[in-house]
């Protein structure tokens, strides 16, 4: 597969199908992501793939707590205080992309709750991957990451399986942390849902438009 077909494939899937994902397909996803860049070879990253139980026992912790009122705390802030043009209309956008979709209306508060709420079962998928680093590491890890995340998702469409990055599900990082034995003081950067996509689930019918290069490019000779 080429890389472009990869980067045109790849969307964020939420909806999959109860369909185990082998060890083999993800130990190839992470051994082709480990060659990722990063700065002075640091290789931040630290993943825990949780599965069957101990996904359920943590979704069900993190959605209880969701459901609760508590919008938990992420260790780092991902998006800004104060939104602005045009990030402010691009994310309006993205979110009335699916709530049109899935034909939840504005005022149906319950079924906005409902679809959120999916984001802390990673959408049912098989796997849900999360992505730890140690406290120690600064700014600069965390481009890193980004390029390991890119690896990933893009292996994963090279082996015929689908992808969701999710920051909203390290919102709490204290039930994760204990949950699964991780530092307090380490940071949980990122989540991931991984597995065969439900090509007839109609949230996976739609695609978020991209800006062309012109738009964000200068050339200077």
């Amino acid at each position: 597969m080429k890389v472009k077909d990869a980067l045109q494939q790849r969307k964020s899937v939420r909806a999959y199908l109860d369909k185990p994902v082998a060890d083999e397909k993800i130990h190839a996803i992470l051994d082709a992501a480990r060659h990722s860049p990063s700065g002075v070879n640091t290789q931040p990253w630290q993943v825990a793939v949780v599965r069957g139980d101990t996904k359920q026992a943590l979704q069900q912790k993190i959605e209880a707590e969701f459901r609760s009122g508590n919008k938990g705390k992420a260790d780092y802030p991902y998006y800004p205080k104060e939104w602005a043009e045009p990030f402010t209309s691009r994310r309006r956008e993205c979110g009335l992309l699916m709530y049109k979709t899935l034909e939840i209306r504005r005022e149906d508060k319950q079924r906005q709750l409902d679809q959120w709420a999916a984001n802390y079962r990673a959408f049912d998928a098989p796997v849900m991957l999360l992505f730890f680093m140690d406290g120690r590491m600064q700014t600069g890890s965390f481009l890193d990451y980004g390029m390991f995340l890119q690896s990933i998702m893009l292996e994963a469409v090279e082996q015929g399986l689908a992808t969701c990055p999710q920051a909203s599900i390290v919102d709490y990082p204290e039930i994760i942390k204990e949950t699964l034995g991780y530092p307090k003081d380490s940071i949980c950067v990122a989540g991931m849902a991984l597995g065969y996509e439900d090509k007839e689930a109609l949230v996976n019918s739609y695609r978020t438009p991209r800006e062309e290069v012109e738009s964000f490019t200068r050339f200077f000779s």
